[in-house]
């Protein structure tokens, strides 16, 4: 009788459990939405027509000062799955293939030998523990979690009963069922299948249907089955829009007719991200579970500005300094909106981090990590003023602009620092007066440095993070204050 008891109790907790949904979308920056994230409503989210991202945060929380984990992808990606930041886990850049690094020549430094597997079966993640709890775990669109050439390219590897369409690689050959979403577009050579080709998805090959439309369905039909199950599910909705290649979707071009062919494509891009998020809200409607689903939206890293944009370079993302790859606002710096299950509208100013998704997801699954796992993230709510957020990228990145070099930044309050590996450069900005990163305080507030700097050691310390190489002594750059590249040769 007491195991009955015992045994309906478990399916009452299990019942009570909402569903998640995490719409991660790619290379989205904090700008490219028309929902102000700044304090005042600019230029940029008068372009874009994003209503369903409007209507999270009419019924969420937005987050004002969040950030992803990296200026690239996988790092972020990665980061929100373990709950660890890419210093913590090595996994510093993007990867594609186990054996070969992919970072860009710097005439200085070289990469340490950094985690180019990323994600591998039977390390902790987010999926395997939530399925522990009881969840059905489903994969859509992008997920570069893993090595193509890995087990961990494939997320049933990692934690999720269903992928649709995700594997190791970063971007789509094509965003066009016309083009079967392959790489060899321009010519039509569907017998040339290159790493970028998107997997799973032939049913909609020679069809004329965005990418973001196609996965959207997948999506909806998978929760479907979900609920089907009788458990609650977890869906890991990534999109691969908006990163490149910049094709346009037809359907909405005419309403950017207005601005350079390139960003108009990019508008139609966003504007179809944001559709495929309202076609999962609407499904959510339609099986009436809308009440019991948590919805979270956010990017994995800041917008592309350096290539492949139009206008002026390092503009798109304004007042944020850069973009992507960068390790100014620009290129970290993302929106963020939380639909909890109250569906109450504010604003959070705290400083978060893509690891903080880690625990807060697990928060409301009422699940744990294993006491032995480490997390960096903290659960969305238990921010404070002293606590020290930061970001490591022993890498060069393949395009070139402001903040696009090897670095180690934190930021605590207000204040930023940000080291520069080549030549052990500091700046300094106070981003509450300054969020476009104009004025270096460095020299003009030497105790202000001295202590971001004994922060930004101990940060990159206790995580154990890499440092860059210096070519010439084949010797780490130092975290130490007061050192200096003599020291090392």
């Amino acid at each position: 009788m007491l195991f009955q008891l015992c045994i309906a109790c478990v399916s009452l907790i299990l019942s009570e459990q909402p569903n998640l949904v995490i719409f991660l979308v790619d290379d989205l920056g904090w700008q490219d939405t028309s929902v102000p994230f700044h304090v005042e409503v600019t230029a940029f989210n008068q372009r874009y027509n994003t209503p369903n991202w409007e209507q999270l945060a009419a019924h969420g929380t937005k987050y004002t000062n969040a950030y992803a984990a990296g200026p690239v992808c996988t790092p972020s990606r990665t980061s929100l799955l373990t709950g660890q930041s890419p210093a913590r886990s090595h996994i510093t850049y993007w990867t594609l293939y186990k054996d070969r690094d992919n970072s860009s020549s710097h005439p200085r430094l070289i990469p340490p030998k950094w985690d180019l597997d990323a994600l591998q079966p039977g390390e902790v993640t987010l999926p395997f523990l939530l399925q522990d709890a009881g969840y059905y775990t489903i994969h859509v669109g992008k997920a570069h979690l893993g090595a193509v050439d890995s087990q961990g390219g494939d997320p049933e590897q990692l934690g999720f009963d269903v992928n649709v369409a995700g594997h190791g690689a970063g971007g789509p050959g094509s965003f066009y069922g016309t083009h079967r979403f392959m790489a060899t577009r321009e010519k039509m050579d569907f017998d040339n299948h290159q790493i970028w080709d998107v997997p799973g998805l032939e049913k909609y090959h020679d069809q004329d249907i965005f990418l973001s439309e196609a996965l959207a369905q997948e999506a909806c039909s998978e929760i479907e089955k979900a609920v089907a199950t009788g458990k609650p599910f977890f869906l890991h909705f990534a999109p691969y829009a908006v990163h490149i290649p910049l094709m346009s979707n037809q359907k909405y071009i005419d309403k950017y007719a207005n601005i350079d062919k390139r960003e108009a494509a990019y508008a139609t891009m966003i504007e179809s991200a944001d559709a495929a998020l309202g076609s999962v809200l609407d499904k959510l409607v339609a099986l009436g579970i809308s009440d019991n689903t948590i919805i979270i939206f956010t990017s994995d890293n800041g917008g592309l500005s350096a290539t492949a944009r139009g206008g002026k370079k390092h503009t798109h993302n304004a007042p944020l300094r850069s973009g992507k790859g960068s390790a100014y606002e620009g290129g970290i710096r993302v929106p963020l909106i939380v639909q909890g299950l109250d569906q109450k509208h504010s604003v959070d100013t705290s400083n978060v981090i893509t690891h903080d998704l880690f625990p807060t997801i697990l928060q409301y699954a009422g699940a744990s990590s294993p006491d032995e796992h480490i997390v960096d993230g903290m659960a969305l709510g238990e921010s404070n003023s002293t606590r020290v957020i930061g970001w490591h990228q022993p890498h060069q990145w393949g395009a070139s602009g402001p903040g696009i070099e090897p670095f180690t930044a934190i930021r605590q309050g207000k204040w930023k620092l940000i080291f520069f590996h080549a030549g052990r450069r500091f700046e300094l900005y106070n981003l509450e007066n300054d969020i476009g990163e104009t004025d270096d305080l460095s020299e003009i507030n030497p105790k202000v440095l001295m202590k971001m700097q004994l922060l930004l050691n101990d940060w990159a310390t206790e995580r154990n993070a890499q440092p860059s190489i210096l070519k010439e002594t084949g010797k780490p750059v130092l975290w130490k204050v007061g050192s200096n590249n003599a020291q090392q040769e």
